[in-house]
Formats: C-alpha cells, sequence, structure tokens
C-alpha cells in the first residue's frame, strides 16, 4: 500500500450558510491524500500505472467550484469523485478548510476531515 497526498490546494469559492458567502465568496484550503496499490508503478516507472495527482487536483477545484452551504458536502463530492473516476485508489481522505471564517472571532481557519473507504 502506498499513499500520496496533495497538500495545500488553494482556492476561491463561494461556499457558506451566509448569503454574504454566496455573494463575496472565500479562501480554501484542501488537503487530499489517497491510498494505493502503488508497487506496479514503482516497478514500471509508468504514469499509467499509478494515481495521477493531477487528476487528484482538478477533481478538487472543480467540486469546490460548485457552490455548497456545508464543508461537508463539498468534501463529500470530491471524495465520491475520486473513488468512482480512479479505480487504483482504496482510501481517500479529505481536509476541507475555510480562511478567515466569518464566525466573530479571530481564528485561522476551520477544517472538517472525511474519509471514505472503497467498498
Amino acid at each position: 500500500m502506498g499513499k500520496i497526498t496533495l497538500k495545500n490546494i488553494k482556492v476561491y469559492s463561494n461556499h457558506g450558510c451566509l448569503e454574504e458567502e454566496g455573494k463575496i465568496g472565500s479562501d480554501y484550503r484542501i488537503d487530499l491524500s489517497i491510498y494505493a496499490d502503488l508497487t506496479k508503478s514503482a516497478i514500471s516507472d509508468n504514469l499509467s500505472d499509478t494515481v495521477d495527482y493531477v487528476h487528484l487536483n482538478r477533481i478538487v477545484k472543480e467540486e469546490m467550484a460548485i457552490r455548497s452551504k456545508l464543508l461537508e458536502h463539498a468534501a463529500e463530492r470530491i471524495l465520491i469523485r475520486v473513488l468512482k473516476e480512479l479505480p487504483l485508489v482504496n482510501k481517500v481522505v479529505v481536509d476541507v478548510s475555510k480562511i478567515n471564517p466569518p464566525i466573530g472571532g479571530n481564528v485561522a481557519m476551520v477544517t472538517i476531515r472525511r474519509k471514505k473507504n472503497r467498498s
């Protein structure tokens, strides 16, 4: 088993329950880890034998561009797409963080974590 992690993917999006969040938007940070058997690619040195992190990054950016009220909802969409589109992936973990959330305090970020295993 191997692990591939994309750290600190930065996107700007319009998630949130408040109407203002939908209009103004906010900065987000996403960390994504996948677990897969990377034995074949370690031997073959072929991109087609591994999980392409360009594909992972594209999934994150496309799903974060779709407005959600809750970070959990955006994270779930990312998990579902990774498992659907990348058959080598056995497990995926995603952290979605809202930078400087509008919660009436000096908070750097709020982060939710979701995990999903292939059934």
